[in-house]
């Protein structure tokens, strides 16, 4: 047979199963991987012409060595917030209603605490209805509460022990235009953002939102996880950046008015669970605010997705809301599942890309801020 092939070609009609060894066939069909021939291995086997493969199995549990600090969680809880959007008579009264959910979840010993999209969106009601009408004005009004929103949800996730995803709010940039920006706060203190990348013809029109330029994978002590507002989770490609930095979580903070909205958002992040094999929050708010400009009508049946196969529920939905009812709810999320799935799941939808024929990178735009590219 030797004489006949060669031995790499014997190696690839193995793997192809066009021909059978009863020691090589065994091994590839338990995923051990060829990564060399050796030559001169056996000299005195005339039927190997002295060859032997080298082969490599690797443990996809095995876990080196660590400080205890620095071990990767494999039990991670979630709690999410489905907020109904009401009226306040001040500032301090969202935060406190804000403490109230914080410490619900923090009692449950959850790991992060989610909140939706611009979910302080109802402190443009501390203006006069009139002064509404003026749209951009009434949106910058809601920006100028961010600082003191950022101080204070940190306070809390130090306080309560808890990260938080802040949902969204509204910031005004050095350029003094306006984002949509995700701040997670870590109990430890800091505080990170992923901006809104893709913006609504809605967010557009009326109020002048712009888009962010970065896309960040977030390492907390409870996995690694990823942030996509509302509208970039219909946007596969930025799911699939982040899987490629290994996400374990993606929390989806969103905001729709209608049922067609929401479910635009939450086929699109059951999507992005079953082809990035992770889990992905999704968090939105409920109620209606005739009296507030923009804010007339919600809809939201929050939800936590897994990925389609055996080692998760039936549906690939570990946790769900009652539709528009504000609600507490929790998920516990096994992140060693997600590591068998990615090298034993029914189907390997990340091992199996054919990078050969495409890949999929993120343009360098730092020469907007003037930055060298040479360097």
């Amino acid at each position: 047979m030797l004489m006949k092939w060669g031995p790499q070609s014997i190696s690839t009609k193995v793997s192809r199963k066009e021909l059978y060894d009863p020691i090589l066939s065994f091994q590839l069909a338990n995923d051990f991987q060829v990564k060399r021939l050796l030559r001169k291995y056996l000299p005195e086997d005339e039927q190997s012409k002295g060859y032997a493969t080298l082969l490599e199995w690797n443990n996809i549990l095995f876990e080196p060595a660590a400080n205890i600090l620095d071990t990767r969680p494999t039990q991670v809880r979630v709690g999410a917030v489905q907020w109904q959007m009401r009226e306040f008579s001040s500032v301090e009264a969202a935060l406190q209603q804000i403490e109230y959910f914080v410490d619900a979840l923090s009692d449950y010993q959850s790991d992060f605490a989610v909140f939706p999209e611009l979910f302080n969106a109802p402190l443009m009601g501390l203006q006069d209805r009139a002064a509404q009408q003026d749209q951009m004005a009434a949106i910058r009004f809601l920006a100028s509460f961010t600082e003191q929103f950022k101080t204070e949800l940190s306070r809390m996730a130090v306080s309560y022990n808890i990260n938080i995803v802040g949902g969204s709010m509204i910031e005004v940039g050095e350029d003094d235009r306006l984002y949509n920006i995700a701040y997670l706060f870590h109990r430890d203190g800091s505080v990170e953002r992923q901006a809104k990348l893709h913006i609504t013809p809605q967010e557009r029109r009326d109020w002048v939102i712009e888009g962010g330029d970065n896309l960040q994978i977030f390492e907390t002590d409870a996995g690694r996880v990823g942030i996509l507002i509302c509208y970039d989770v219909e946007f596969p490609e930025l799911g699939r950046l982040l899987a490629d930095q290994e996400m374990d979580i993606l929390f989806v903070p969103f905001w729709t008015d209608t049922k067609n909205g929401y479910l635009r958002v939450r086929h699109c992040s059951q999507a992005r669970a079953i082809e990035n094999e992770c889990y992905v929050v999704l968090c939105g708010s409920v109620g209606n605010l005739p009296s507030i400009e923009n804010l007339d009508i919600q809809y939201a049946q929050s939800a936590v997705f897994s990925p389609s196969d055996f080692a998760f529920p039936h549906d690939a939905v570990l946790a769900e809301t009652t539709p528009n009812t504000e609600m507490i709810f929790f998920s516990d999320l096994d992140l060693t599942r997600l590591t068998v799935l990615r090298a034993e799941g029914s189907v390997t939808n990340l091992k199996d890309r054919r990078k050969d024929l495409f890949d999929l990178r993120w343009r360098d735009w730092s020469w907007k801020s003037g930055a060298n590219l040479e360097d």
